[in-house]
């Protein structure tokens, strides 16, 4: 995944649709399961190399749902609107409190290739060698295994850390992308375990791993396809916007899953980075993402 990408194909090629007997299947044997779950990791892997789709924009939508699965098992009551203000609307330096942080964590995973390092740089409050040894608690899964391996490294992280189910998610969809032969992480466990999955053990943990998987791989599905169809729509319009650095604003826009006007301000002015973003919403190229009339913030 150079963005998910394995194998380039070309920028031409419609979004595949997940085939409806992936989804629809009621399956209870184990091995029906596990064959549904790799039938529909398959498929998402199609989506995922698809030149077409904003890798960065997908996976960054992907944590907000994720996020907001976790700050729910922390105990905390912000949804993804919450989230996006608490990050979106931070300036540098400023904290973004437990579920905002929660939401920090997810962005910073996604957005760069997996490696311990990386994860280290993403994760609060754990050292580079506890990752390290986590994620080689999945090896032993097989590298055959992807879904059991990423059900070792939750078990494991969960048995030293079992309060802290946004990393144990995080880390167990870093070490699914390495066993699908990903550079990225996608986050796609947190949306489909849920509270109950979580609290399994052993064989009883891969196969809700499995039944998950199947549900987050369809979402991630939908995801990527309705994101690919608006960030054509805003790739359409851009050559029609003349003002100073709206090409490096569009490709934000194109990366990010909600900004603030603020935000633009690196290339043009304040006022410049409002009135465009307006434009575009009126365009149909952007939406406004909060419904206020001060503290916005927009998005594909």
């Amino acid at each position: 995944m150079k963005d998910t990408r394995a194998a380039p194909q070309d920028s031409s090629d419609t979004m595949p649709r997940m085939p409806g007997w992936i989804t629809s299947a009621r399956a209870d044997a184990p091995e029906d399961v596990a064959f549904l779950s790799g039938a529909a990791l398959s498929h998402l892997h199609l989506v995922a190399i698809c030149l077409s789709l904003p890798h960065a924009l997908w996976r960054e939508r992907l944590a907000l749902r994720a996020a907001e699965v976790c700050a729910g098992l922390a105990g905390r009551g912000e949804r993804a609107p919450d989230l996006r203000d608490a990050v979106h609307l931070a300036r540098p330096g400023d904290a973004p409190g437990p579920a905002g942080e929660i939401f920090r964590q997810w962005v910073r995973a996604v957005a760069r290739p997996v490696s311990a390092a990386a994860l280290h740089g993403a994760l609060s409050g754990a050292e580079r060698g506890q990752i390290a040894g986590w994620l080689a608690a999945g090896q032993g899964g097989g590298q055959g295994a992807p879904v059991a391996r990423a059900a070792a490294v939750l078990e494991a992280v969960l048995a030293d850390r079992p309060r802290d189910e946004a990393m144990a998610l995080i880390l167990a969809d870093a070490a699914l992308a390495r066993a699908l032969g990903w550079s990225h992480l996608v986050p796609l466990l947190a949306a489909g375990l849920g509270r109950h999955g979580l609290r399994r053990r052993g064989d009883a943990l891969r196969l809700a791993c499995y039944r998950g998987l199947v549900t987050a791989a369809g979402d991630a599905v939908r995801e990527a396809a309705d994101l690919t169809r608006r960030a054509g729509r805003l790739e359409a319009v851009a050559p029609k916007l003349r003002a100073k650095g709206a090409g490096e604003a569009v490709a934000l826009f194109l990366a990010r899953d909600a900004l603030a006007p603020f935000a633009l301000t690196a290339f043009m002015s304040d006022r410049a980075a409002r009135r465009l973003c307006e434009r575009l919403v009126g365009l149909g190229a952007l939406r406004e993402l909060t419904g206020r009339d001060s503290f916005r913030l927009y998005g594909v």
